[in-house]
């Protein structure tokens, strides 16, 4: 079972400081979001402001000045995703979760800039998203970086996604544990990670379900969950 940190793990959500304090518990995947402003991907989870950023405006409607004048609620400012790459490494895998439009070709320069600059392998990245048609861009343009396909709901066609993007993992809601959408994943040799669970009951749900990563946003319990039977 893969503990993954939801946004990055222990909060501000997306922040540097959250994901030096996963990476300390050794938490093993971390997950984070980013949007494409400018040129330049932020991560963040939200479209507007206001619940963990302080402001009313969207964030793809703000000039980078305006952007780069942004304060998590810990004082930090919202960290571009090079800085998530260096702080990170190859400590931990990396899920990357493209929120929006237009990142894909974005990340998919980042990654092979950050890569050909340091030396270090795509091998611990993972890219996800709802929006399957730049999933299909990144999978076209580094076809070698793993893929997470991100579902909320039970699509008419599993297998006709399963082929087109030959996803990594499936990444599902707790909402829509459906047998078929399960069955049919097993049956192409893909991983089950589960969003987001952050209760012992939860987490013994899906373990008895044989599911193959959780993203929750406690992930030192759940690996003292985990380490404790």
């Amino acid at each position: 079972m893969l503990c993954i940190a939801h946004r990055g793990g222990p909060g501000p959500e997306n922040s540097l400081e959250g994901i030096r304090r996963s990476l300390a518990a050794g938490t093993p995947a971390i997950e984070i979001d980013v949007w494409q402003c400018h040129g330049e991907l932020w991560v963040m989870h939200d479209r507007r402001l206001g619940r963990e950023i302080g402001g009313h405006e969207v964030i793809t409607d703000l000039s980078l000045e305006q952007i780069e004048a942004l304060r998590l609620n810990n004082g930090e400012p919202i960290p571009r995703l090079r800085q998530v790459l260096e702080l990170v490494g190859e400590r931990a895998l990396l899920n990357i979760e493209m929120k929006g439009l237009d990142c894909a070709q974005t990340l998919v320069n980042l990654l092979t800039a950050y890569s050909r600059d340091t030396g270090q392998s795509l091998e611990p990245y993972v890219i996800s998203g709802f929006d399957h048609q730049q999933l299909l861009q990144v999978q076209h343009a580094l076809p070698d970086v793993r893929r997470g396909l991100l579902l909320y709901g039970v699509p008419l066609d599993v297998q006709q996604s399963l082929d087109a993007l030959s996803p990594y993992s499936v990444n599902i809601s707790m909402d829509f544990m459906r047998d078929e959408l399960i069955q049919t994943c097993r049956d192409n040799g893909k991983k089950l990670w589960v969003y987001t669970a952050n209760h012992p009951t939860d987490w013994r749900r899906l373990i008895d379900a044989g599911m193959d990563g959780i993203f929750t946003d406690h992930p030192d319990a759940l690996m003292r969950y985990l380490n404790n039977g």
